[in-house]
């Protein structure tokens, strides 16, 4: 049997690390980096006789992340202890949630690989701290605990098992990424650990209703890693079962240079973390007021700028979602395009040569070096003819490497465009002259010889020729 004989079905548990200055449950910074151990106090730390405080805007970020995926809040929560023996759990136990989630019952819509719009539903969002850290002693001498992130509010956003493939896998982690920032509650950065997630695997037979035996894969903080790992999960598990094996429920760790899974330890259910209420912790009550206050508060989400962006501006499908993909991307579309009055070319650019450079350098897009001011002059000089498009391609490149006015580096680099009708046809009757062949060639019909003489003229001038002028001329001087 082959993979198409096989349904997956993959869950998955997102934890996302929440922008407040300080941690969930004492005043500690929540800075990335520092030296072990200096963001921590006596209550990460779990000294004795210490008592958490509830930070409260990790309540109003949780439920902000709720109201952006469809989901009910719960009025009357609280917080639970979730039991562990981990060396950077230093508690032995951790404060989540159970059985009264923050936010419950949601869902966001991803286009699957056939481009239909496919609702993946949220079951739960929680709240909880995160644990520290074990860093390995690469002599084998032992491991060392650094606390500095035990204590960091995070997110848990359960899905459903409502995914099928990688690929829908990547779409939903991305769309949370995009809402996430959005609503400014995270950084959102995936090579910090900012995001992060629990890959939850399963395969049955086609037709099957009943779920099979899971596999899971901790702390994913890569999207090509995570479509790698589940790839490779689903075609270990077929073998298994083809083989007539069984699947063993475990948690698996991915090992991104063998590109292999490998078993760390039996899967944990609820009942092995003897979850009870956390006696340390008020209950949390939300009124009505607070919940409806947060809701007025919300940025326009990528889902109606999306909209937006086809109905009033133009954009097709494709350009819109990819603008909306990124806060940052989405920003720097609407405020070029209000400088440049061009909205199709700011999401041309942003689309192509930016996104290439982009993919190139492996940035983020909260990483592009120049602003939107910069692109939207850019965009201008090329529209009023000071520069070409394949000059505008060169000041881009340079933008990249050294932003600054895009005036001042056509400048600097001599790159103004000829628009001399003198300077032009002189260009023309020497490549003409140059090229006897590509003339016999265009007065015989071939149209692409066209191109050719417009291209030598270009590479004549370094780029600088006006095309248009240069199109014309040539015609001119062909007709004769």
């Amino acid at each position: 049997m082959s993979r198409e004989d096989y349904e997956v079905v993959i869950g998955l548990e997102v934890h996302c690390e929440l922008s407040t200055k300080t941690k969930i449950f004492c005043s500690c910074s929540t800075e990335f980096g520092g030296e072990p151990n200096t963001h921590c106090c006596p209550i990460c730390m779990a000294m004795p006789g210490t008592l958490p405080v509830l930070n409260e805007k990790v309540v109003e970020y949780a439920v902000k992340a709720g109201l952006a995926t469809n989901c009910k809040i719960e009025k009357n929560s609280k917080n639970d202890r979730k039991n562990y023996f981990y060396p950077d759990n230093p508690k032995s136990y951790q404060i989540s949630q159970y059985d009264k989630p923050l936010c419950y019952d949601g869902y966001v819509t991803i286009e699957d690989e056939k481009g239909t719009e496919k609702k993946i539903r949220i079951e739960r969002i929680h709240i909880e701290e995160d644990a520290g850290k074990l860093n390995h002693d690469e002599y084998g001498r032992g491991s060392f605990v650094d606390l500095n992130r035990a204590g960091v509010p995070l997110i848990e956003v359960v899905s459903k098992p409502d995914l099928r493939s990688a690929y829908e896998v990547e779409s939903y982690m991305k769309k949370l990424k995009s809402i996430f920032e959005y609503i400014e509650i995270s950084d959102c950065k995936m090579q910090e650990g900012s995001l992060r997630a629990d890959v939850n695997v399963s395969i049955r037979k086609k037709g099957s209703s009943e779920l099979g035996t899971r596999t899971e894969m901790k702390n994913m903080n890569s999207f090509k890693s995570i479509v790698r790992a589940i790839d490779y999960e689903i075609d270990r598990q077929i073998e298994v079962v083809e083989d007539g094996g069984e699947i063993v429920q475990e948690t698996l760790r991915w090992d991104d240079i063998s590109g292999r899974t490998f078993s760390m330890r039996d899967k944990e259910d609820a009942q092995d973390y003897r979850y009870f209420p956390e006696p340390d912790l008020v209950a949390i009550r939300l009124s009505d007021e607070y919940v409806d206050n947060i809701r007025k508060e919300l940025p326009e989400l990528p889902e109606s700028r999306k909209k937006r962006y086809v109905e009033e501006i133009g954009l097709s499908e494709k350009a819109a979602n990819f603008v909306t993909s990124s806060k940052y991307y989405s920003n720097m579309f609407e405020k070029a395009s209000e400088i440049s009055n061009n909205p199709k070319a700011v999401s041309n650019w942003l689309m192509s040569d930016i996104a290439r450079i982009m993919n190139e350098k492996e940035l983020e897009p909260d990483a592009i070096p120049f602003s939107a001011e910069n692109l939207a002059e850019l965009i201008v000089l090329i529209d009023k003819e000071t520069i070409s498009n394949s000059i505008g391609k060169k000041v881009l490149e340079e933008l990249f490497e050294n932003p600054k006015e895009p005036s001042k580096i056509i400048e600097e680099k001599g790159w103004v465009q000829i628009s001399d009708e003198g300077a032009i046809k002189e260009v023309v009757l020497k490549v003409l002259e140059n090229n006897p062949q590509s003339v016999a060639d265009y007065k015989a019909g071939k149209d692409k010889a066209l191109g050719y003489l417009v291209g030598q003229a270009m590479k004549e001038t370094r780029g600088k020729a006006n095309p248009q002028m240069l199109n014309k001329m040539f015609m001119e001087e062909l007709k004769k």
